[in-house]
């Protein structure tokens, strides 16, 4: 599935180094089956042409021109028998001196008697073997031996020169893929402008070296793509190379690992080997977290063949001369765990972020996702892409594509917007469930999800609901979807605590409404303690805390003991006292949310009764139950 835009036409290439080989035995068959076949037609024609050559007469036949004297011999072999008439004579129609017919399987006692009485001459002989059966018999096994000595013979021959083995001997991989030129450009890849404007002037170096050189300039040679997954980083590459018009080799990291120590490095020399045989060329290695992680990290120690893959890479990197013309494109999104000697000057010295798309970002690409869909003139695409804050572009394919199969199994004729918002709640929240909640559980979910959406509308700094559903779906039993108007990069403080107030809107409102509370409000809990906890100790919005960034602390699995999950070190008089301030936080963004619904009961009254009637709520329906404009 493509990250950011349509899928890249196809691109003129070459089979990938050590690519699929002919099989040894082929070969072998080549002359084999023509061989067995000349035996065949040897075999028929000397012994099949004989035998539609002599008539083939009745069984009760036989025994009438036997009774009659008419028979000169036969000749019995095994169940058939063959036989010579002492004049012509007729059977059937037909005039006939030889014949052959088939003995019952059950022996007939009367034949032989019959015979030496009208004394026929009798002879016996032993089944007879066709001609083929005999040529396979004493040729086929020789056929075989020779056949099995060629093939291991190649198949050793292959092992040093470049066979199944050969590649793994010479550290080629086999999944490298190749493209002498590609017909990708940055046109094709919807959003990423500044990533875009970043790789230009890499552009620009591989079209114009002369000028970058004139002054002394050196462009890196080795730029870090960083980004969540899904945003285009693969996408981008290989429009990096086919706006330079130069050959693109790509390859995963997790390819160079092998299970013998040596061989993920002889797999990187080659592919550097390969790329600047036919520079400029763009190597761009998918994942490079893979191989590059941070030597000796980790509880076990290091790893012999990743690091020794690691040091291979950062020599190839060093090795570039000044007039190289080789561009070494990596992706990752864990930039973290990266060794510090991949990221120096001279190496992956230069970073573009390839971030979620904004807002119309995110409408450019649903736009190149649905250029080939028919769209009902309800669907208005920035709408959509306010509803997706937070997609990367693979999540925004993947929303038109559902969108599309919804539409199709509807049989519809163009796309609905009821289309993307099916799609969306599918991706989110998963599918419908078939799980039918009672009335008790049906009024429950309604009052809890009313509880948020009331929040949301009356709370000055929350987002706008969008939507209110009690139609179970995945795991969830109900959902209260926001819009947040804009893309927000920063949060302030009396946004934080409205989100805090949001969330707990269902646990108040069960409280308020049915005198008691339920087990549906947890996960509601946790993502409330969670943003708690980072205002007290990662954002300073505790005047007890102060401004300090805490580390979080957990329980190791294994060892049973706590371990910061970023280093650091906390005492636990003050992770006491940050869980009190949690705790303070918590309680009253519980009681601000029960005064709001107290002061607004009759709207969430209100609210609850539509959604038992609806299920479904939109923003302009909610707007006119709760008596509020809708914006």
């Amino acid at each position: 599935m493509p990250e950011t835009a349509a899928s890249p036409p196809k691109s003129t290439s070459r089979p990938p180094p050590g690519g699929k080989a002919r099989p040894p035995f082929a070969s072998l068959l080549t002359w084999i089956l023509p061989a067995l076949f000349l035996a065949g037609s040897w075999a028929y024609q000397v012994y099949g042409s004989k035998e539609q050559a002599v008539p083939e007469i009745r069984y009760t036949d036989l025994y009438t021109l036997v009774d009659s004297g008419k028979v000169e011999s036969v000749t019995l072999t095994g169940l058939q028998i063959r036989g010579k008439l002492k004049a012509a004579d007729k059977v059937d129609g037909q005039s006939i001196t030889t014949f052959r017919s088939l003995l019952p399987a059950i022996e007939d006692r009367n034949l032989l008697p019959l015979l030496r009485e009208k004394v026929v001459a009798v002879t016996v002989k032993s089944e007879e073997v066709s001609p083929l059966v005999r040529v396979l018999e004493s040729v086929l096994p020789w056929v075989l031996i020779l056949g099995a000595w060629v093939w291991m013979s190649r198949r050793a021959a292959g092992a040093l020169a470049g066979g199944p083995m050969g590649r793994l001997l010479a550290g080629r991989s086999s999944r490298v893929d190749t493209a002498a030129r590609v017909q990708t450009k940055f046109d094709d890849v919807a959003g990423l402008k500044g990533a875009k404007r970043d790789l230009g002037e890499i552009v620009d170096f591989l079209k114009a070296p002369e000028a970058f050189r004139r002054l002394g300039g050196k462009v890196p040679h080795g730029i870090l793509l960083v980004g969540p997954p899904g945003t285009g980083k693969t996408l981008l590459a290989r429009a990096v190379a086919g706006e330079a018009d130069v050959p693109f080799f790509s390859v995963s990291a997790s390819e160079f690992i092998e299970l013998f120590v040596g061989m993920g490095a002889k797999r990187v020399r080659d592919l550097f080997q390969q790329a600047k045989q036919v520079s400029p060329a763009i190597v761009f290695i998918d994942e490079i977290d893979a191989v590059g992680r941070s030597r000796g990290a980790g509880l076990g120690g290091g790893n012999d063949e990743r690091e020794q893959t690691l040091n291979q890479l950062l020599s190839e990197m060093d090795g570039f001369a000044r007039n190289d013309l080789t561009i070494v494109l990596a992706a990752t999104n864990r930039p973290d765990v990266l060794d510090p000697a991949l990221l120096r000057p001279g190496r992956f010295d230069r970073r573009v972020v390839v971030d979620r798309p904004e807002l119309a970002a995110r409408k450019s690409i649903l736009a190149v996702h649905t250029r080939d869909k028919p769209l009902s003139p309800d669907v208005d695409l920035e709408v959509v892409a306010a509803m997706t804050a937070g997609f990367s572009g693979a999540d925004l394919a993947n929303l038109a594509n559902e969108a599309a199969l919804g539409a199709t199994r509807r049989k519809a004729d163009a796309i609905w917007a009821a289309d993307f918002a099916a799609a969306y709640d599918k991706i989110v929240l998963g599918d419908l469930r078939d799980a039918k909640l009672d009335a008790g559980e049906r009024k429950r979910v309604a009052v809890h999800e009313s509880g948020h959406a009331v929040t949301a509308f009356f709370e000055p700094c929350a987002e706008s609901p969008a939507r209110v559903s009690i139609i179970p779906r995945g795991m969830a039993l109900g959902v209260t979807q926001q819009t947040p108007g804009v893309d927000k990069h920063l949060l302030a403080q009396p946004e934080l605590e409205a989100r805090l107030r949001v969330l707990m809107g269902g646990y108040a409102a069960e409280s308020l409404v049915l005198g008691t509370i339920s087990s549906g409000a947890s996960d509601d809990l946790r993502k409330a303690t969670e943003i708690a906890f980072e205002m007290v100790g990662h954002y300073g919005m505790s005047e007890r805390v102060g401004p300090v960034f805490h580390e979080h602390r957990t329980a190791h699995p294994f060892l049973g003991q706590q371990i910061a999950l970023e280093g650091g070190g906390t005492s636990d008089a003050t992770v006491h006292t940050i869980e009190e301030e949690t705790r303070r936080m918590l309680n009253d963004a519980l009681r601000a949310t029960r005064d709001l619904l107290s002061t607004h009961r009759s709207e969430l009254d209100d609210l609850v009764s539509a959604l038992l009637e609806h299920e479904t709520m939109e923003k302009d329906d909610l707007a006119k139950v709760l008596r509020v404009a809708a914006t």
